[in-house]
């Protein structure tokens, strides 16, 4: 089962995990945001902290992004917003 969450699977990686005798659940590589993604998040985020499923669907497609990856830079942003206060 291939789930497809928008993050970039390295074969690489598997294949080094595999040879470890690593099993279960392998991580998923880093999603790498473009300068206008980032910008535009930071907008976003600026006007409201928190996104309803509406505005989190309508930006994810905007930016051909997964929902779950907005959802996560929101999350990982307002844990930032809270370290710098």
């Amino acid at each position: 089962t291939d789930e497809s969450s928008g993050y970039e699977s390295e074969s690489a990686d598997r294949s080094a995990a595999a040879a470890c005798g690593t099993r279960g659940r392998q991580r998923r590589a880093r999603t790498a945001f473009t300068s206008d993604q980032v910008c535009r998040l930071e907008k976003t985020f600026q006007r409201q902290k928190y996104l309803g499923a509406t505005e989190r669907r309508k930006l994810a497609s905007a930016l051909q992004l997964s929902e779950i990856q907005i959802k996560t830079w929101f999350q990982n942003r307002r844990m930032k917003l809270k370290r710098q206060i």
